[in-house]
């Protein structure tokens, strides 16, 4: 048996004991008032009464069980939702910054080219007004 497992059964053996004490103490209340009971007649009353406050508790524990699989498959099912959405806008993200990166260095080699034939277009027509005048 694994810790979990163990953990779970020892859970489940405490909420009983509880449940138990709680339909025994809620049995008695109930009989207490009525005196014309025998002793035979107030424990078999006690006992159908604690019977069915266990019933009704563990109606009660396996309706929450129920719900609480509902709402932990409702939050999973959002949670994938929400990370798929946070992974698209990182994705998108990423992308934009790629795409500006890859447009600054186009303009930059642009630029360094505009650069570059301006200077050999200076050195040819400073090159040529040196032979000009010689």
């Amino acid at each position: 048996m694994d810790t979990r497992t163990l953990i779970n059964e020892i859970e489940g053996h405490l909420l009983l004991t509880a449940a138990r004490a709680e339909g025994r103490a809620a049995a008695a209340r109930i009989t207490a008032p009525i005196d014309w009971l025998t002793t035979g007649q107030r424990e078999e009353l006690e006992r159908r009464f604690e019977a069915e406050y266990l019933e009704l508790a563990r109606d009660s524990w396996q309706r929450t069980a129920v719900r609480a699989e509902q709402l932990r498959r409702e939050y999973e099912k959002a949670y994938r939702g929400l990370r798929r959405r946070v992974l698209a806008g990182c994705l998108l993200g990423w992308a934009v910054v790629m795409a500006a990166g890859v447009l600054v260095l186009s303009l930059v080699q642009t630029q360094m080219a505009d650069v570059g034939h301006a200077t050999r277009a200076d050195s040819a027509r400073v090159a040529g007004a040196d032979s000009g005048h010689t």
